[in-house]
């Protein structure tokens, strides 16, 4: 029968959930402050970085040497359709002396007959440019594939400058020579020059701004060149850097079991206390990178677990806070209320730090409302990432199986 009131039991289950909500309700507050920070502290931050396009005529002329200005490494396993169209890019540059060596990293393809192809045609020419190719068979013990032909090329470098980038990069004509001058401008040991990626579909723009958004809490761009802060980045498209930086860091013979080779440079790089900067450029260097919105799963399968170092712990608890960050501001905004404003000031933060990074990724503001199922995608890519690698018993890629004992060893327990 009715009595007209509530048992203990009802009563403590009421509270409890009545503070679990108003828990929830201060979370999404703390999100949405969170967010609208970080948008502001991107806009603020992001024009700070060079635009090698606009400055050009501000920049100092180059300091020329005997010999070549830049030595170009390219390392490319079975990249026969892009491979060509790459070194012949490099050998059309303007304003510059380049050593390009092209490394056959084992490649099952044509991409070893594309590069012996294009460096006959270049010798034939009598080109200022000199193109090498290295044509490497079998991959020693105790290294991955691209840092051990990197290292390879590396060794054979006569420039006192060396980029390390990918067999699928094109370089405009003033690329090298810009990227050189902003170097020696801002006295830097290592240079990253931002690609700008070849995007073709709503979903591509999608996951790179998402990419690109969730990547600025830990690595703000316009403090790296800050010899104080601990903000630092590497990037396979563009890695340029002083032959003496190089070794003094203990090159790609210090990262032989790196999945993350380009990045983990970076690290070394900053750790040393040499100084790094990056700059801007659009359309100078450019890259097809993903090719449809669920091209991230297939590229995160090598390396997604290596960010969190091969530790399953942190990998999911950075995926739940990822999920966080995409489903709160939903479930805010579908509550109603002051609950659903601090949904949509989220929203705004990260339409603010879309809207920052456009200099970078050409995105506007309006995909942030793509953001969820972008990050939905990123988190099935990581988690996917770490079952395969464990599953496998190491990271298997371009048909060689890396053990994670290695790996992990290698790997170090953070940055």
């Amino acid at each position: 029968m009715c009595l007209g009131f509530r048992s203990t039991d009802d009563t403590d289950s009421m509270s409890i959930a009545q503070l679990a909500w108003q828990v929830f309700g201060c979370v999404c507050w703390l999100v949405a402050a969170a967010w609208l920070v970080q948008g502001w502290l991107v806009l603020r931050g992001m024009p700070a970085l060079p635009d090698l396009t606009k400055i050009a005529d501000r920049l100092p002329t180059l300091v020329r040497g005997e010999g070549p200005d830049v030595t170009v490494v390219v390392p490319a396993c079975n990249e026969e359709a892009t491979i060509e169209a790459t070194l012949r890019s490099l050998l059309a540059s303007e304003g510059v002396h380049l050593q390009v060596i092209a490394v056959d990293d084992r490649s099952t393809d044509d991409t070893g007959a594309s590069m012996d192809r294009v460096a006959a045609e270049w010798q034939a020419s009598r080109g200022l440019h000199t193109l090498e190719v290295l044509h490497v068979r079998e991959l020693e013990q105790g290294w991955l594939g691209k840092p051990h032909a990197m290292a390879l090329a590396a060794r054979q470098a006569r420039a006192p400058w060396i980029l390390f980038t990918d067999g699928d990069v094109l370089f405009a004509p003033s690329a090298l020579q810009l990227a050189l001058r902003q170097a020696q401008a801002a006295r830097a040991d290592h240079l990253i020059l931002i690609p700008t990626l070849i995007l073709k579909t709503v979903g591509e723009r999608a996951m790179l701004a998402a990419m690109q958004t969730l990547s600025q809490w830990t690595i703000r761009l316009w403090r790296v060149s800050n010899p104080k802060a601990k903000d630092f980045i590497g990037v396979g498209g563009f890695n340029l850097i002083r032959r003496a930086a190089y070794e003094r860091v203990g090159g790609f013979e210090a990262l032989r079991m790196e999945v993350l080779d380009d990045l983990r440079l970076g690290w070394m790089v900053k750790r040393a206390g040499l100084r790094q900067d990056v700059a801007l450029g659009p359309e100078l260097v450019r890259i097809r990178w993903i090719e449809g919105p669920l091209a991230v799963v297939r590229l995160v399968e090598k390396n997604g677990f290596s960010v969190y170092r091969f530790r399953p712990g942190l990998t999911l608890v950075a995926c739940i806070g990822l999920a966080l960050h995409a489903v709160f501001p939903l479930v805010a905004m579908a509550s109603g209320g002051w609950m659903a404003l601090a949904g949509v000031l989220t929203y705004a933060g990260i339409a603010m730090v879309y809207e920052g990074n456009r200099c970078v990724t050409q995105v506007r503001a309006w995909h942030a409302v793509l953001f969820a199922p972008a990050v939905a995608v990123v988190i099935y890519a990581f988690v996917r990432s770490m079952v395969l690698t464990l599953a496998r018993g190491g990271v298997t890629w371009r048909g060689t199986l890396y053990p994670l004992d290695e790996l992990r060893r290698a790997a170090g327990r953070g940055w």
